[in-house]
């Protein structure tokens, strides 16, 4: 089997990273590169690939409803107005990452999504905005290709943007990475059964 691929006890091959692992792996299947075009997951996935940073994905994931919870579903409109209450509630919450920065920089960028939202009518309408051109993109996904770019031109292009209008723990790798989840680029690699359904469902998706 080629590199990056994994076959499970019910006889798929998928992306070999969820390790199967019963929770991850249905993040791959059922979430993963699906294209999304709701402002709230959008706003969550761009904030919590924040909270990511420097820890893995499977952390964050695990406590995805403990973060949702404390940052009122996400909804950026509530979470604008958040204050040093708020902010003190957080950090003692043991159910998600305690990290007064990264929390601080949520509310902030809930203001900054906003501002989004009011120039282009929705985030949905900005982020779509970058997606990347079929040229832009490798001729063959494989787990070499994803392993050797763990940012990208349009990723760089985004994340400059992004701090340009005041957004903060979105450096080119964590934007990548919302892309690659949120599925503005399809990055199942090449012999996992969802890349095609994937690919199907973005060529069918109307774009914001």
């Amino acid at each position: 089997m080629a590199k990056g691929l994994l076959e499970g006890d019910d006889g798929r091959v998928r992306c070999a990273w969820h390790g199967n692992l019963d929770d991850y792996r249905r993040y791959h299947d059922e979430e993963w590169g699906q294209p999304v075009t709701s402002d709230q997951r959008l706003f969550e996935k761009i904030c919590l690939e924040g909270f990511q940073s420097g820890l893995s994905w499977l952390t964050i994931l695990r406590k995805r409803e403990s973060f949702r919870a404390a940052f009122a579903g996400f909804d950026f409109d509530i979470v604008a107005r958040f204050d040093e209450t708020d902010i003190a509630r957080c950090l003692a919450d043991t159910g998600i990452v305690r990290h007064r920065g990264k929390i601080v920089s949520t509310i902030n960028n809930a203001g900054r999504a906003q501002a989004l939202r009011e120039e282009f009518g929705t985030l949905a309408r900005y982020f779509w905005s970058f997606e990347p051109t079929p040229q832009e993109r490798p001729a063959r996904v494989d787990w070499e290709t994803i392993v050797a770019n763990p940012t990208t031109p349009t990723s760089v292009k985004l994340s400059k943007d992004l701090k340009k209008r005041g957004w903060t723990f979105v450096g080119p790798t964590t934007v990548y990475a919302f892309m690659q989840a949120m599925g503005l680029v399809n990055d199942h690699v090449e012999g996992c059964f969802c890349r095609g359904e994937v690919e199907e469902k973005r060529k069918q998706l109307t774009r914001p």
